[in-house]
């Protein structure tokens, strides 16, 4: 018996990889097929089941290419319906991979096909359960991405009679969720991407609370908007999509400048996805800014409509990777990229803009200086809360996705802005240059170097 967690960190997710006596399962596959068709190869085994936890809202998964590409049935839970052929498991129903088995355990409350998949080993003894968006490490998966088919009530009070099946494993089953810290899908997931069933039972709010009342009001209690393109992928894999392949042909296209110029004429954003130092040296205008450093596939998500054209900047050699980090949550209206990239453009004489970036010694000495500027921290809440600089505003980058959002700024206004390292701060910078505003210097490092720095600070007492 062989296990591998396969974790990508943009997305802060988690397929799976069983192996036992030549065949072999894949969990909740990212949408490219290459890795697990090369290491079928390298191992020498036959994919013989594609499981999958439930309809994924954040990405798109590549169980039909997969299952396409190998000959593999793809396994859903009870009540799931797709428009492709899948095998819908019943309850309880045991699927044999080589000498071991794995058990289908219906859990509805994150949606309602959710299932876990317990794995029994050669000795036929629980040994692991991977609990896709059912139970994360510190956490569940939050009960409000139905679109309004089902209340949060309604699927709370499901999760809570889910859990039941869960509590009654053996301690010592591990724990394998689909999601890590960073993802949306839980509202405070924990910084380990593994457990087991005896330690969520005693530090897991949701296993911790007996009353269905309190936990229903509990789950459903703070829930932020999920990003809009969670609805448009739950759609994409339940009714289908384009092979990657054809995908990233017709979108990997080189652009000459002229043709990027026309394109953005046309309604098209340019997303550049360098990092933030190579971006604020200089820039197309209008261009948004969302590195392949960071959580890029979120942030793209949660700030860009699926339906705008696209057109990609990248460092040399990055690009194809910049639009298949695209397709793997659904974003596939991609011109092209920038040929040549940066220094093309600028090379062909084209117009650039830049940022105004400081370090945090000079933004704590301009602060001591009494430079009114206006302080925008883009973090979320809660780092905000464990400390930030005295009068600071708070406006998590979340928010930026909506204009709306920004008329709490005013265009001609001094700012600085910061976030916790640099990375989410000039997201957030490249938004405001798109609406007009002329006057902001971001922090570089943010809050990891202003903490250090002598000026007026708000820090609870126990942070």
């Amino acid at each position: 018996m062989h296990i591998e967690q396969l974790y990508t960190n943009c997305l802060a997710e988690a397929a799976y990889w069983i192996e036992s006596d030549g065949e072999a399962i894949v969990i909740d596959p990212l949408r490219e097929t290459e890795p697990y068709l090369a290491k079928a190869k390298e191992r020498g085994v036959k994919i013989k089941y594609v499981l999958e936890t439930h309809f994924h809202a954040d990405f798109v998964s590549g169980h039909i290419d997969l299952a396409k590409a190998t000959g593999a049935a793809i396994v859903y839970g009870p009540t799931a319906e797709t428009n492709y052929v899948t095998y819908i498991a019943a309850d309880n129903e045991m699927l044999q991979l080589g000498k071991i088995k794995i058990k289908v355990m219906h859990t509805p409350g994150h949606t309602p096909e959710s299932t876990c998949y317990l794995l029994l080993d050669e000795q036929n003894q629980p040994h692991a359960i991977f609990t896709g968006d059912t139970l994360f490490v510190g956490d569940v998966g939050r009960p409000d991405l139905l679109d309004g088919k089902m209340t949060k009530e309604e699927l709370a009070g499901m999760m809570f009679e889910s859990l039941k099946k869960l509590k009654a494993l053996p301690d010592s089953v591990t724990v394998y969720p689909a999601h890590g810290p960073g993802s949306a899908c839980g509202k405070n997931i924990g910084k380990e991407t593994w457990s087991t069933i005896g330690q969520q039972k005693q530090t897991n709010y949701a296993m911790l609370i007996t009353d269905k009342t309190e936990f229903i009001r509990t789950l459903t209690d703070g829930l932020s908007a999920p990003p809009q393109y969670f609805f448009e992928d739950a759609m994409i894999n339940k009714r289908g999509y384009e092979n990657i392949d054809t995908v990233l042909e017709r979108n990997s296209k080189a652009l000459k400048p002229e043709e990027v110029k026309a394109a953005m004429q046309q309604g098209a954003l340019v997303l550049d996805t360098r990092t933030p130092d190579e971006f604020e040296s200089g820039f197309i205008p209008g261009a948004l800014n969302i590195g392949l450093d960071g959580t890029y596939a979120v942030w793209v998500g949660t700030l860009i409509d699926i339906t705008k054209p696209l057109i990609v900047v990248a460092a040399p050699g990055k690009e194809r990777e910049a639009v298949l980090r695209l397709a793997r949550v659904g974003y596939e209206n991609v011109d092209g990229y920038v040929d040549g990239g940066m220094p093309q453009w600028i090379a062909s004489g084209m117009t650039v803009d830049k940022v105004h970036s400081i370090n945090p010694a000079e933004f704590a000495a301009d602060v001591r200086s009494g430079n009114h500027r206006k302080i925008v921290d883009v973090r979320r809440p809660g780092e905000f809360e464990s400390g930030h600089v005295e009068g600071a505003q708070l406006m998590c980058l979340t928010q930026f996705g909506n204009t709306e959002n920004l008329k709490a700024l005013e265009p001609d206004e001094p700012i600085y802005i910061h976030c916790a390292g640099g990375y989410r701060s000039m997201i957030a910078t490249s938004i405001l240059k798109q609406h007009g505003f002329t006057d902001i210097i971001n922090v570089r490092k943010g809050w990891s170097g202003i903490k250090n720095e002598d000026l007026p600070k708000v820090i609870p007492a126990t942070a």
